[in-house]
């Protein structure tokens, strides 16, 4: 888990053991991301080649949809892990504020 400023190195490691995504759906998400780093390699190649540009425009709009798939998974898993958790432990107002933003940095780069 990357470490995020202004936290404790202990709260850090409490809050990694106590909850986190699903382990299932880290690893779904990891094979994704290999898949995705293989298609970009493979973008690459045909930028190298002199593919057609509307293919290349395909391709990397193909890459787009990849990485929101990927940002749903993280979505889904998040809420049904560590929102649920807050909301569980009294928390549920902070956790949804930090969700909020969250999202609104994400379909603010999308």
């Amino acid at each position: 888990m990357p470490t995020r400023p202004g936290r404790s190195k202990a709260k850090r490691a409490a809050q990694s053991t106590e909850r986190y995504l699903d382990p299932e759906l880290v690893q779904d998400l990891q094979n994704r991301l290999r898949r995705l780093e293989g298609h970009i390699r493979g973008i690459q190649r045909m930028l190298d080649e002199q593919a057609a540009c509307e293919d290349l425009l395909i391709q990397t709009s193909a890459v787009r949809a990849a990485l929101n798939q990927i940002n749903i998974k993280i979505l889904e898993g998040h809420m049904q892990t560590c929102v649920m958790e807050c909301v569980e432990e009294g928390e549920g107002p902070a956790a949804l504020d930090k969700l909020r933003g969250a999202l609104a940095q994400v379909l603010k780069n999308a």
